[in-house]
């Protein structure tokens, strides 16, 4: 990919995640500086982002030629383009609806939609393909690990992955409990991680753990560079921009329902049975009000 093609995330963004995979020590850091606060990059010098970044100028300037720039100057530049690209939009957006009525809810629908797309639009689909596999497979237990703000999408996510095959529980609770559920991990199991930066310290440990018992990691989170993401069997970047004061929750509700559909899609026969195994059982027990 060339550095000059925009897209969906950005056109640094694009060029960081193109060489995530051979970027050393130094550079992942400056990496994330460069992701995470991109108008340190945009209206900083070379030595501000490397002090952000806890290295030294010459990193800064070797992981500007990396992705393909002419040096910070060009990384600079690209960095305010892609902000330019994203002000313009909200800034349209407030003059355009500043006084109406119901301007707030249609800031909130043009962010959320935002977030849908730019989850699902540029995920890569082999990564995608291979946790949806891994999912799939009834030989691999799943764990799910949500940190506390994504516990409730986890919970869910579980719970719907848990009727279409077996083998499904939910880690949480204290760290005494988390260590516990975490302890007779192996490489037969899978666990997905869900969480936005930035995270609980608890999280990162167990992800830590998790990787040292030999388990396949499924992680969704908002940057390719999370320390959640390295050395997972796969990473799925979502956006988590929000129309006020926190995170939004959107994109890891879509991706963790693409993912569900795929694995449904895969045992579609087996689910096919379970699912009407279990309407019976339901509307047999009385379970669920009838619409009217």
């Amino acid at each position: 990919m060339s550095v000059s093609d925009g897209g969906a995330r950005g056109e640094v963004r694009q060029a960081v995640a193109a060489a995530l995979g051979r970027l050393p020590g130094a550079e992942r850091r400056v990496a994330e500086v460069v992701l995470r606060d991109p108008e340190a990059v945009a209206f900083g010098t070379v030595a501000a982002v490397a002090k952000r970044a806890g290295t030294s100028g010459p990193s800064v300037v070797r992981l500007a030629d990396r992705l393909g720039y002419a040096g910070f100057i060009g990384l600079q530049q690209a960095v305010q383009r892609d902000l330019r690209r994203r002000l313009r939009p909200a800034v349209e957006r407030i003059r355009s609806a500043a006084g109406e009525r119901g301007d707030l809810l249609d800031r909130a629908l043009s962010v959320e939609v935002s977030n849908v797309r730019l989850s699902l639009e540029p995920l890569d689909r082999s990564a995608f393909e291979r946790a949806v596999e891994r999912l799939a497979d009834p030989e691999h237990r799943v764990t799910v690990l949500p940190s506390d703000q994504a516990r409730g999408i986890g919970e869910t996510f579980a719970g719907e992955l848990g009727l279409v095959r077996d083998g499904v529980r939910v880690a949480g609770g204290s760290e005494f409990r988390v260590v516990t559920q975490l302890a007779r991990l192996g490489r037969s199991d899978t666990v997905v991680i869900l969480d936005l930066q930035r995270h609980e310290r608890w999280v990162v440990e167990a992800s830590e753990r998790i990787a040292a018992a030999g388990a396949a990691r499924i992680v969704i989170v908002d940057s390719e560079l999370s320390p959640l993401a390295e050395g997972a069997l796969a990473v799925l970047p979502v956006a988590a921009a929000g129309v006020g004061p926190f995170d939004s929750q959107i994109g890891v509700l879509a991706v963790a329902n693409a993912l569900l559909a795929g694995v449904a899609l895969r045992l579609r026969r087996n689910v096919t049975r379970r699912l009407d195994a279990l309407e019976a059982a339901w509307t047999g027990s009385g379970a669920l009000v009838e619409r009217n």
